[in-house]
């Protein structure tokens, strides 16, 4: 997850890195703060796991608008390191100006200075910062905008974040591509007996504090399509072998972590089983699908616009 909210150990998905206290003043309820060092650890995996069976339709939407030609201005809400931007600008014909949200002015600064310089065609990519929430992403915060961005954002959201987001997208008449959002369902080989307790303990962790969690998808689909847009799923689960063990790990640790928080009375069966499953790691004997889905929300032009 790539926004910002509370300190402490908050486990969502990936809040296995160390978080830093929020900035004084700050609403603590927000969705969790995710140090650099995670988001870098799984930015690969997240670049191999987006569906690019979304672009096609994607591209056709922008090419469509009548103004391309003066570029593409992109908002990436909860931007965190800036990872959707290096990976989806470089995928993008034409010049664009990405806004990248995020309540974090230390992963805003992260993103700044590693964002791509140019797009596919080799026209230029220009990058603003922009400190705020969702509370803040209204359809005023999105004049001239052709394309919302999130990546690993809906599942730590409430249903009235969700709502919210949908209908400031529907209002500015721009499409929403929402990448990454947990689908409750993990897949470990080999299995073991304790998976699918440890995978049900997580997911009421994930819904603790009004958060949406595994069924934030759902809830996204609906709010857009209650605007009058056009939702299109696709799949896109990390695939973690030997080679992603550096992830593998921490991934387990977290979430494993977050099981037992949600369930005390895991704890001794839960050490022993993560143990295990460390040293399966450390062997190269694992193998983890981290089921996500990636929506694509085609919103109604406004303004005139095809």
């Amino acid at each position: 997850m790539q926004s910002t909210g509370p300190s402490g150990a908050a486990y969502a998905e990936c809040a296995v890195v160390p978080l830093r206290q929020a900035p004084a003043g700050e609403r603590p309820d927000g969705p969790p703060r995710y140090a650099p060092e995670w988001l870098r650890l799984r930015e690969p995996v997240d670049a191999a796991a987006r569906a690019r069976e979304l672009l096609d339709p994607l591209r056709g939407r922008l090419a469509d608008l009548p103004g391309r030609a003066d570029g593409l201005v992109v908002h990436d809400v909860g931007c965190g390191t800036g990872s959707m931007g290096r990976w989806l600008a470089p995928l993008l014909d034409g010049a664009q100006h990405w806004v990248l949200h995020d309540r974090d002015p230390y992963l805003l600064h992260f993103a700044a200075v590693a964002a791509p310089r140019t797009a596919a065609d080799g026209s230029r990519v220009t990058i603003e910062t922009r400190r705020g929430d969702l509370a803040r992403l209204t359809p005023d915060a999105l004049t001239g905008a052709v394309l919302v961005t999130a990546s690993a954002l809906l599942d730590v959201l409430t249903g009235e974040e969700v709502g919210r987001l949908a209908a400031a997208c529907a209002a500015a008449g721009c499409p929403a591509l929402l990448t990454l959002s947990v689908a409750g369902r993990v897949d470990l080989t080999p299995a073991h007996p304790l998976d699918a307790e440890i995978t049900e303990a997580f997911n009421d962790h994930q819904r603790r504090t009004g958060m949406l969690g595994p069924d934030a998808v759902a809830a996204a689909a609906d709010a857009f399509t209650g605007h009058g847009a056009s939702v299109r799923l696709h799949p896109s689960p990390w695939r973690l072998g030997p080679d992603e063990a550096g992830l593998t790990a921490p991934w387990l640790r977290g979430w494993v972590g977050a099981a037992v928080e949600q369930r005390p009375e895991l704890r001794t069966r839960a050490d022993r089983y993560l143990d295990e499953r460390l040293a399966a790691c450390a062997a190269g004997e694992l193998r983890v699908v981290v089921h996500h889905t990636d929506l694509l929300a085609l919103c109604r032009p406004t303004g005139g616009d095809s």
